[in-house]
């Protein structure tokens, strides 16, 4: 292929986090820029957007705005924990791997416990051994379990899963939280089951969602979702204490309306989830091995050594993600039929595949 369009496609793959604004955001952050607006929150747009969260989720919840993810894993956690509580997540979470320690940071000491499970996702067979381990006030006292969904590999949790966790916490009084950065994905992909935001979430169990806004097209903002409303005990000032609370928060409040209002947000990760599953099909057809199901915007698929660096030698950019040769390819809402195309097709002549 042409350098101009290695170029125009080289961090097409990458990650979700290479992409652009939607279209719905940029245009709610030009109109939320005309004229004045209270700040930190006390604003119209700001009221309209938590109005939205609750359409949606068809309940009442407390919702707050922070800048990234990270800040609402970790704050969400220290909000759910004291110093000498654990934290079980599986062993791919960014909760463990991708946070530099925030959760551990913010909320004082509680540990972190990594537990390995197939395809990424936790199941109560592989949270009870958790539970008899150390003895006593010897080892941190288990009180939040943090899922992830999709998870890090692109397997989507279903309703009764979350729900199994969400049984097994509540017969032993711990909390769920659920690290949301690609919700929007995880609900898209099972809206086409007739399945709703609620029943992912509050009817399975979960007592908050840091429900993810930048990989999904957004600038800059993360909706932190309170279905246990009494978990959101002064977080406002946890928010403001760690530097999150924005002073012209209606930016970050336009953007969630404009998406929420009218379903864009599902439409994106809808579009993201349809180019993953048609780049899945294409490697598959040339003859690769895919690491994990396709079921939301991820492609974990594994490449040969020599594959992956011609690849990288003509400008793609992706990450090794699992074992030695298993890669992650990422789409986003903006994945265009021709970035997935040239990427094949660059496969293709790469393995001296014929083009059938």
């Amino acid at each position: 292929m042409g350098n101009m369009i290695q170029r125009q496609f080289q961090f097409a793959l990458a990650s979700d986090n290479t992409a652009g604004i939607c279209p719905e955001a940029m245009a709610a952050l030009v109109e939320a820029n005309a004229g004045n607006a209270p700040g930190y929150g006390d604003d119209d747009r700001t009221a309209a957007a938590k109005a939205c969260f609750r359409e949606i989720f068809e309940t009442e919840c407390e919702v707050f705005f922070v800048f990234n993810g990270t800040a609402a894993n970790a704050l969400v956690l220290a909000a759910l924990c004291r110093r000498h509580h654990a934290i079980v997540c599986h062993a791919l979470s960014h909760v463990d791997t991708d946070e530099c320690g925030a959760p551990e940071f913010f909320t004082g000491g509680s540990k972190v416990l990594p537990v390995d499970a197939p395809q990424a996702k936790l199941r109560p067979a592989d949270l009870e051994p958790v539970l008899r381990r150390g003895h006593g006030v010897h080892f941190p006292k288990l009180r939040a379990i943090s899922l992830t969904q999709a998870t890090e590999l692109g397997t989507v949790y279903q309703p009764d899963e979350v729900a199994a966790i969400g049984e097994f916490a509540q017969a032993r009084g711990l909390a769920v939280q659920m690290d949301g950065a690609r919700f929007a994905n995880a609900a898209a992909a099972l809206a086409e089951r007739g399945f709703s935001p609620a029943d992912l979430t509050w009817r399975a169990g979960l007592d908050v969602l840091c429900f993810g806004g930048t990989k999904n097209g957004l600038l800059t903002t993360e909706a932190v979702v309170f279905f246990n409303r009494e978990l959101a005990h002064e977080f406002d000032y946890r928010v403001k204490q760690s530097g999150q609370l924005a002073s012209k928060l209606r930016f970050a409040s336009a953007q969630w309306a404009a998406v929420l209002r009218d379903g864009a947000w599902l439409r994106h990760a809808a579009h993201a989830n349809r180019q993953a599953a048609a780049l899945a099909a294409g490697l598959r057809k040339l003859g690769l091995s895919l690491v994990a199901p396709v079921e939301a915007n991820g492609v974990f698929v594994e490449l040969p050594p020599a594959l992956a660096a011609a690849l990288e030698a003509r400008g793609w950019h992706f990450y090794r993600f699992v074992g030695e040769h298993g890669y992650r390819l990422m789409c986003s809402w903006s994945t265009s039929d021709a970035a997935v195309a040239t990427f094949l097709a660059d496969v293709r002549e790469l393995m001296g595949t014929p083009n059938r």
